[in-house]
């Protein structure tokens, strides 16, 4: 009964939080707007990376993951994030709390398989340049939506040291752009809306590997691929008039008939590799690297002459350390700790700029005494952009919420 409830109040509650805005970032307007990393929070608090096998978490990133699980994994994150963005004019602080991903995994003796929903990106931003004295066009962007995605991965054991897996994914999303542009001294504006709507499939393949050197001392690697796909844009663009009260807040008057376009975006492939070293139950330190081909996302509301793509590429470092997992010790040493150092090539460039993001990450996982459940909490702060060649940057605190539940599920009864 309370697995029921526990079940339906998040599975209640991640309808609610996909519904929102999961950033409030100005450079969320390209593309298909701004990519959210796709791991849980125990992974986000060391930099990222996804070679560790863990028979009681979900891995996100590599499916091959799903061949280590031991025990059934419920797991839910949510996040803050607080922003302060400034550029060589102005600055302006937010923060923006959202549902990070939620998910079911059940082991099946060499196989393991799950299901879930997570973000793909998110759309928010709110812009303007208000020109009072009438000499120029005054304007206001906003933007809002995003894509999301439902995953069904499984992974299998073919040696006790190597497993593969793999997870097909359902895109799908919205996304509505909204550009008003007046003369402050004059009742009457313009308006130009776009509602996207996305859809598509594709595909992760995985790879983990674990090679002991000695007694406490063991390699692990992770391989995964993400093949190029196709994602269905279609577009439905309305222009009409507005009226614009003393406060510059606008309503709609009347508008033509909507033009609706249909156009293909490409999913670009993506390779990831992770390497790490240490003793599963104690410690280990590993490094990730991803790269990721430029892709075709921009669309017809956002491809301007200053804005071009790149590869897109992560750096992550970092690791973990519990002193102990005996539940006889003391609770503070079966707590783990993580830190972790992450630098990423976003892909975006603006004004012949690369909009870079650089990042530290720290965490702990905190066990509930007598189950295998975790509270995991995380922090990361950073930098992302600049604030050279007229762009914005902006510095930000991210604070991590996850839960992990354990337990047997699919056990025979016995009888005497």
């Amino acid at each position: 009964m309370i697995k029921n409830f526990l079940i339906s109040s998040c599975l209640l509650l991640s309808l609610i939080s996909f519904s929102q805005s999961g950033t409030s970032s100005p450079y969320s307007f390209y593309g298909i707007g701004e990519a959210k990393f796709n791991g849980n929070v125990e992974s986000r608090s060391m930099g990222g990376i996804s070679m560790i096998p863990d028979s009681t978490r979900i891995n996100f990133q590599n499916p091959a993951g799903f061949a280590n699980l031991k025990w059934t994994n419920f797991t839910i994150g949510v996040s803050t994030d607080y922003k302060k963005q400034k550029s060589g004019t102005s600055d302006a602080v937010t923060r923006r709390t959202t549902l990070d991903y939620i998910a079911l995994a059940v082991p099946l003796g060499k196989f393991g398989a799950g299901f879930g929903l997570i973000p793909y990106s998110s759309v928010g931003y709110n812009i303007e340049n208000i020109y009072e004295d009438g000499s120029q066009n005054s304007k206001r962007f906003n933007g809002w939506g995003g894509m999301n995605r439902v995953f069904l991965g499984g992974g299998y054991r073919i040696l006790p040291n190597l497993s593969i897996g793999a997870s097909a994914y359902y895109n799908f999303g919205k996304i509505n752009t909204n550009s008003v542009e007046f003369v402050p001294q004059l009742p009457i504006g313009s308006r130009e809306l776009n509602v996207t709507t996305l859809s598509g499939l594709n595909l992760n393949l995985g790879l983990m590997y674990q090679q002991k050197l000695k007694d406490k001392l063991t390699l692990f690697s992770s391989l995964y691929y993400t093949p190029k796909s196709i994602l269905v844009s279609n577009n439905e663009r309305t222009i009409g008039t507005v009226t614009i009260n003393s406060s510059f807040d606008y309503s709609p008057v009347d508008s033509y008939d909507p033009v609706v376009t249909k156009k293909d975006l490409n999913l670009p492939q993506k390779w990831a590799l992770g390497v790490g070293i240490g003793d599963a139950k104690k410690w280990v330190f590993g490094a990730d690297f991803a790269v990721q081909d430029v892709g075709k996302l921009y669309n017809t509301y956002n491809t301007l002459d200053n804005v071009t793509y790149e590869k897109y590429q992560r750096y992550g470092f970092g690791g973990y350390y519990t002193p102990t997992v005996n539940p006889f010790f003391s609770y503070a040493k079966r707590i783990t700790y993580r830190a972790g150092f992450v630098y990423e090539k976003t892909g975006l460039v603006v004004n012949s700029t690369s909009i870079n993001d650089l990042g530290m990450t720290l965490g702990v996982g905190l066990p509930i005494t007598g189950s295998l459940t975790n509270l995991n909490l995380g922090l990361q702060f950073g930098k992302k952009g600049t604030t050279s060649n007229n762009l914005v940057q902006e510095n930000y605190i991210v604070v991590n919420l996850g839960f992990s539940l354990n337990d047997k599920w699919f056990v025979k009864s016995k009888y005497r």
